[in-house]
């Protein structure tokens, strides 16, 4: 939605969805995810994790301010206002936050929902290689400076996903919200092709609520298990190395049986 400041800002009308098409997410299913994330508390913001983003924020906004100047201008001439778009997001249970974009679509009153393929007439030629290439997600860097959220962690989820997930949610909130996580490098692709299928709202909501999210939240409970260091260094280069590659996000097991990911025994949550 498109308001008088020049901001688009996006809100999710469920009552729109066809509710009882949405299946709910089966508690017995995450249950031993539950219980293996648990770390009661875990500071979801460690001060060395903050140090570490502020310390990569500063380096990177001092060449990507160039850019998004750049793009800022391109979409201004292009698209016209608004340049970027306003998101709402939880980076805890009970914490909203803004979530800053380049927008990349045109302007609806009445959207909601995730994006499928009945959204993708909107997205306009330029938006298509802002987000291909990821372009549009560089405005979070401000979100970062602010600490809302960090270079690793799951993506910030709606308000109405943490409603409707208390209990996982409150899990997975143990850290805060990233630009990319291991959620993204591992299942990104495969949710754009599932949800690339659906031709109406509904179909996105149901494919979305019943395949996307469940898989997406075991793998951020995985994450928030194994939290590291060591961890968000191999996810941000895994996440630059596609970025720069175009390839899929899925990192290859190098033999059956091996895990790909660089993670040992659980220790519990780290920063």
């Amino acid at each position: 939605m498109c308001n008088a400041d020049g901001v688009v800002t996006i809100h999710h009308d469920w009552e729109k969805a066809d509710a009882a098409h949405l299946g709910p997410l089966s508690a017995p299913r995450m249950a031993w995810f539950i219980g293996e994330a648990r770390a009661p508390g875990v500071n979801p913001m460690p001060a060395s994790k903050r140090a570490f983003d502020l310390v990569l924020v500063l380096i990177l906004l001092v060449p990507l301010s160039v850019v998004m100047l750049t793009v800022a201008a391109l979409l201004l001439l292009l698209q016209g206002r608004p340049i970027l778009y306003a998101a709402h997001r939880m980076r805890a249970p009970n914490q909203p936050f803004t979530q800053w974009k380049f927008r990349t679509m045109l302007c609806e009153e009445d959207d909601f929902g995730a994006t499928g393929a009945h959204k993708a007439w909107r997205i306009t030629p330029i938006g298509r290689f802002l987000r291909r290439s990821r372009i549009d997600e560089l405005p979070q860097l401000f979100n970062i400076l602010r600490g809302d959220m960090s270079f690793v962690g799951p993506r910030p989820p709606l308000r109405e996903y943490v409603e409707r997930f208390p209990a996982v949610y409150a899990q997975v909130l143990h850290s805060r919200p990233g630009v990319t996580g291991l959620a993204t490098l591992i299942y990104h692709r495969h949710e754009d092709r599932i949800l690339a299928r659906c031709r109406s709202a509904e179909a996105t909501e149901m494919a979305y609520y019943r395949r996307c999210l469940p898989a997406k939240l075991k793998i951020d409970l995985i994450y928030q298990r194994h939290r590291s260091l060591r961890l968000d260094l191999w996810i941000l280069w895994n996440t630059l190395k596609i970025v720069i590659s175009r390839r899929d996000e899925r990192p290859r097991r190098r033999r059956r049986g091996q895990s790909y990911l660089p993670i040992g025994p659980s220790k519990g949550s780290q920063g």
